[in-house]
């Protein structure tokens, strides 16, 4: 028999029992479906952080205990290590040493959290981040280097409905006015709050002390061997651009293995209820199969008909899934876009065969155990069942 014959009879065998069919195939496509959602998460998060990192940020970020702490460290670090590091520039063609303050401005409401970003009023803020342009108001000058000003991100500025003159609660104690609203440029930076360094130390009661140290080198391409050499100088934790996404891709595997490891219980739960259509589909269709068998057939055959019916309902439960996944990642895209301005999910090649790649191995593995059963069945048994 051709195989188009073979995946026909397949076809017309889950369409006798088209309700129970859909409903097996609606719980892969949900299982399925939240797979890719969620690992469509950490994809769309790595694009982020490798788009954007490149063209903002130091090429080296001097801290006390590195990345450990996460993406904002605390103020722990003695500031006086930046006029050691500044002593160095000459010898490691550092063109620029930043001293940076940053702390989390966390809430119940997601919109309302943002990044105070702490640096020197003079000359900081396009040091680190040159691309920035004012949108309205004014940026940072020297003149505000212990006023109580803030510049702020697009996105930020959104979400804490800020415009320029509108006042800014950092604490209870401490309260700073707007001076100007940045340019939309990128999902991270237009997150952020930029202050005056002494004016976050005086509000995070962190007078002497910074986060870490922004460095930026007349060649970006010595970053290693300058962070190497700053590492062993300074006894500090030196990072670059490289280091950082190493480590966010280290993060975001682990969180992935999290995710999949949640999805696996609904793709399980998914394998049972094909397993569980197929072998009643067996079970009802044994005069059939023992027909089959009288007129030739070879248990092969029969084999390869019940798990080209397992196959066949975990393909349809796949497609759709992806497709229930994509609408899924344009919701959560949707959804960050208007909180972050990022897309926070990404649906990749490799994504897609692997939710495809795994629904047919589901199907498979469901169908093993009824296509055995099914080709052991004694023909004159087969035929006597009523």
């Amino acid at each position: 028999m051709k195989t188009a014959d073979l995946w026909l009879l397949a076809w017309r065998g889950l369409t006798r029992r088209p309700v129970r069919t859909l409903l097996t195939a609606l719980g892969i496509t949900v299982a399925v479906a939240s797979m890719v959602v969620f690992l469509s998460l950490g994809e769309g998060i790595r694009k982020v952080f490798t788009a954007e990192l490149g063209g903002i940020g130091p090429d080296i970020q001097v801290s006390l205990n590195g990345l450990s702490q996460g993406f904002a460290p605390q103020a722990n670090l003695d500031e006086a290590v930046v006029s050691r590091i500044q002593g160095l520039s000459g010898e490691l063609g550092l063109s620029n040493v930043t001293p940076v303050v940053m702390s989390l401005r966390g809430s119940l409401d997601v919109a309302q959290s943002t990044v105070l970003y702490g640096l020197p009023a003079a000359g900081g803020l396009s040091a680190i981040f040159p691309k920035t342009q004012v949108a309205t108001g004014r940026s940072l000058t020297a003149a505000d280097e212990t006023g109580a000003v803030a510049v702020v991100g697009a996105k930020s500025a959104e979400n804490l409905r800020l415009s320029v003159g509108s006042t800014l609660n950092l604490n209870r104690q401490s309260r700073v006015r707007v001076i100007g609203v940045l340019a939309p440029e990128s999902g991270l930076v237009d997150n952020f709050i930029f202050l005056p360094i002494r004016t976050l130390q005086r509000a995070e009661g962190a007078t002497g002390r910074v986060s870490l140290v922004a460095v930026k080198l007349q060649n970006p391409r010595n970053a290693a061997a300058v962070a190497k050499t700053l590492t062993e100088r300074l006894k500090l934790e030196a990072q670059t651009q490289s280091d950082f996404l190493s480590f966010v891709d280290r993060a975001l595997k682990i969180s992935d293995a999290v995710r999949f490891g949640i999805s696996l219980i609904a793709l399980i739960v998914g394998g049972l209820a094909v397993a569980n259509t197929v072998m009643m589909g067996v079970f009802e269709r044994t005069r059939e199969f023992g027909t089959l068998r009288a007129m030739g057939a070879r248990p092969g055959f029969v084999r390869a008909l019940v798990l080209s019916e397992s196959l066949l309902l975990s393909l349809v439960g796949g497609v759709g899934g992806l497709l229930l996944g994509l609408a899924g990642i344009w919701a959560v895209n949707l959804y960050t876009q208007d909180l972050a301005g990022i897309d926070a999910a990404a649906l990749t090649p490799a994504l897609t065969a692997l939710a495809l790649g795994i629904s047919l191995l589901l199907g498979l593995l469901s169908g093993l155990l009824p296509a055995r059963s099914a080709a052991r069945l004694p023909i004159t048994q087969a035929l006597g069942r009523v």
